[in-house]
This record gives structure tokens, sequence and C-alpha cells, in this order.
């Protein structure tokens, strides 16, 4: 396998500052979650359940606005959104630690509205940048860079928390996420092509010509993806608990991630890889029988390789079709509905993969990651199968007309 497709990427002139720059802008973005709940539990005195539902509202927030904060950068540029949305969110991180549980639970849903859009920015960034031949390799990339990014930010977060407090994390999620923001509004990095424009006002493309079946079909296949991702890491939860081996939870993530990464970096490098409904349909079916090998760790975390070697392949072949699907003028507003769908797809997994373990055990729970993922994915492929037969029934009436 040749690197040499990632070189000419970061070949391309500011690619390795906005590389390097979105690694660090996602860090407290993955940070936020465990260590609110860490907050909540030991600062607070509440229960997991009560922590859960913070984390919900921010979630349902961050759904709500990913597509709204997404059309505000394709009408006003980069930098009057940063500055919004870069000054609320270092605002509510400095202010958690000293607000009481019921106010934290009222601003969760409007600061997951206003938190910087990261990873949207970073897809809109390489949209821009690099041409749509390499574009599978950046956005692999970027993917990867994801996955480091949770591999550090939580640990970060509870290590912070533990050894000092969560005051101390807090704070400092508050402060990065402020720095983040001063660094993308001075950097100012291009979120569209130097032959693409900005749309003049009112002159946006119409939803209907964009959101599309195969749009559609894309979004809940991403929506299916994470349903799968979340459901599948709550079960390896449970499994390791039920077995008694919590102690080895780090390095059962630590390996998955592993293997996200390679898959991630095969992808990206290879001249032909798989579209995003057969990575899909791959990664629901391959968690399936992982049930079967749930202890001891070591086997468990041997099971949840082949899954996870196409974990990140599945996610950077659905962002590179919306990418080639959204115009360039609503190229924020389509990312930021990607971003709504894999949040929708967490917010589904949880739940239905908990009820299923609640009701029978956590072997099962793998098999209703991957059962669900495939029922989605499935809704998803019979949108683009209609999407299909309407451009060919379109296509035929027109050389009918034409003759």
């Amino acid at each position: 396998m040749s690197l040499q497709p990632y070189r000419r990427v970061l070949a391309i002139p500011g690619m390795p500052t906005a590389t390097l720059l979105m690694l660090v802008a996602r860090l407290p973005m993955t940070a936020m979650g465990i260590t609110l709940t860490l907050h909540v539990v030991s600062e607070l005195g509440r229960g997991y359940g009560a922590a859960g539902l913070v984390g919900t509202a921010t979630t349902v927030g961050t759904a709500m606005g990913a597509p709204l904060v997404g059309r505000m950068i394709d009408r006003y540029g980069l930098r009057p959104v940063v500055a919004v949305c870069g000054t609320a969110s270092t605002l509510y991180w400095l202010a958690t630690p000293h607000l009481s549980y019921a106010v934290l639970l009222a601003v969760a849903l409007p600061a997951g509205i206003l938190i910087v859009p990261a990873s949207s920015i970073s897809r809109q960034i390489i949209s821009a940048k690099v041409p749509p031949p390499a574009r599978r390799t950046a956005f692999a990339m970027d993917t990867i860079s994801i996955e480091a990014s949770f591999m550090v930010g939580p640990a970060a977060g509870i290590l912070i928390s533990t050894r000092l407090s969560s005051t101390v994390a807090l704070t400092g999620i508050g402060i990065a996420f402020g720095l983040v923001a001063v660094a993308l509004y001075v950097l100012n990095p291009p979120i569209r092509g130097v032959a693409e424009s900005a749309p003049a006002r009112g002159s946006r493309p119409p939803i209907r010509t964009w959101l599309t079946g195969r749009m559609a079909a894309t979004l809940l296949i991403a929506c299916g993806a994470l349903f799968v991702l979340i459901g599948t890491e709550l079960a390896a939860l449970a499994a390791l608990r039920d077995n008694g081996e919590v102690a080895w939870t780090g390095v059962v993530i630590a390996v998955m991630c592993v293997a996200s990464l390679t898959g991630g970096l095969v992808h990206g490098a290879v001249h032909r890889s798989l579209p995003q409904l057969p990575l899909m349909v791959l990664l629901a079916v391959l968690v399936i029988p992982v049930g079967l090998f749930d202890q001891p760790w070591w086997l468990l975390a041997l099971a949840l390789i082949p899954m996870n070697l196409v974990c990140a392949p599945t996610l950077s072949a659905t962002t590179e079709a919306v990418s080639e699907l959204a115009p360039p003028g609503v190229r924020g507003e389509a990312m930021g509905l990607q971003d709504s769908a894999t949040r929708i797809g967490m917010a589904l997994g949880a739940p239905a993969v908990g009820f299923v373990m609640d009701h029978s055990s956590a072997a099962w729970g793998f098999a209703a990651a991957g059962i669900g993922g495939l029922a989605l994915a499935a809704v998803g492929g019979m949108f683009k199968y209609r999407d299909r037969r309407l451009a060919l029934s379109r296509e035929s009436a027109s050389l009918v007309s034409t003759s």
C-alpha cells in the first residue's frame, strides 16, 4: 500500500495547517460528553440518568443547529459564524462549572445549537481545497483525524477530571473552544473553491433540487452507520461489565480505534474502494455475530476488529457522497444535515440497543446494533433505487419527446 495519495493531499497549499487545526478543533468536542457526565455525577451529586439528560439535550441541540449553522456559513461566510458560535461555546463551557443542575439542563440545548461545527467546517475546507479525484483520500484522512481525536479527547477529560477536578476540565474545554474560534477566525480557511462563488442573496438552489432521493438515502445510511457504532460500543461495555472485565474497557476501545484507523488508511490509499452502501452493509453484517465471542475480553477485542476495519471507510464514503451531491452554494447546510443524521443515529442507537439488552443479554446487543443498521440501510437503498428509476423515466421521456 502506497502512502503517495496522502502525500499529494498534504502537498496542497494550506492543507497541513488546516488538517492540524481541525484535529485540535475536535478535541474539546470529543472531551465534553464524558467530562460533563463526570461533573454532574461527582460535583453536582446527581445520577447517571440526570447526566444523560444533559448530554441528550446537548446532542438534540447540535442536531437541530448543524444545518442552520451550515446555512449561515453558506450565506455569510465562515468568520461571522465562527465569531458567534465561538463566543457562545466559550462562555457556556467557562460558566458550566458554576451552574446549578437545573440551569445547566436548561441551557444545554441552546448551547448545542451554537456549538462550533468543527467537523462540518473541516469537510467544507476539504471540498474547497482538494480536487475531486483526491477527495476520497482527503476525507479518509479527515476520518482518521476524528478517530485520533476520540482517542485523545475523552482520555484527557477523564484524566484532568480525576486528577484535578471536573471544574478544571470544563474550564479547559471553554478555553480550547475560544482558542479554536480565534484560530479559525484569523486563518479564515476557504470553504469554497477558486471557481466557486458565494450565492447571491435569494439565489440559493431550491432545496428540492439537491435534497433528492440520493441525498436522503446518503443521510439515512449515515444515520444507520452511527446507530451501529454507538450500539456496538454500548454492547461491548455491557459485555465487559457482565463478565467482570470492565478494567479492560480501555484496551478493547483502543483495539477498535486502531482497526478503524487502519481501515481508513487503506480506504484512502487504494486506487478504488467500495461506495457508501456496500460498506454500510458490511459494517452492520460484521457486528451481528460478535455476541458469540463476547468473553474473555481479548476474544471480544479480536471479534470487533473486522467491523471496525470498515468503520472509517464507511464514514469517509458518506462524506464523499454528500460532497458530490451538494452544490457549492448549499454545501454548509448539506454538511450540517450530515452531522444531524449522525447524531440522530446515535440518539436512536443507544436506547434501542439498551432496550434489547435490558430484556435479553449483552450478546444480543451486537445483533440489535447490526440489524437496526441494516434496516436503515435498506430504507436508504430503496430511496436510491426510487431516485434511479425516476431519473431513468425522465431520461426516457426526454428521448421520446425529442424523437
